[in-house]
């Protein structure tokens, strides 16, 4: 469990974790609105050495950074209403694909995810801080 008094950690926490991350990753996000996770993933991207602007893919649902040492790949499922939306845009090629895939909403289907999937909650707490709690599954 990491907390997170500020964007700028969150940030840093993302950047951390980037250099663990291999070729065929998946990170699944969840927790509510302005919780942390665009931010952890700008982290991220900056970890893994994408100069790429990251933001929200909710209307777009999915973002591609390329230029790093892995191109990551940053879906929001938020605006889908089924697992068959989520196979129409890619998710699955993508899953098994030579990136890191980072998924916000995941929890809305996580049945569409590897079983080596790992899960990061994010938790706004009543001190304003943010918890962010990683598993191996839901």
């Amino acid at each position: 469990m990491t907390i997170s008094a500020s964007p700028a950690e969150t940030i840093a926490h993302g950047q951390a974790l980037a250099a663990t991350l291999r070729r065929g990753d998946v990170l699944a996000l969840s927790g509510d609105l302005g919780a942390g996770k665009t931010h952890f993933v700008k982290g991220l991207a900056a970890g893994l050495g994408t100069a790429a602007s990251v933001t929200s893919p909710t209307f777009t649902l999915l973002h591609e950074y390329p230029g790093g040492r892995l191109p990551l790949y940053h879906f929001d499922l938020y605006r889908l209403d089924d697992a068959d939306e989520a196979l129409r845009i890619g998710l699955d090629e993508y899953l098994y694909g030579d990136g890191v895939c980072v998924i916000e909403w995941a929890e809305k289907f996580p049945a569409l995810l590897p079983p080596y999937t790992r899960w990061l909650r994010f938790i706004h707490r009543e001190d304003g801080t943010r918890e962010i709690r990683e598993s191996g599954a839901l």
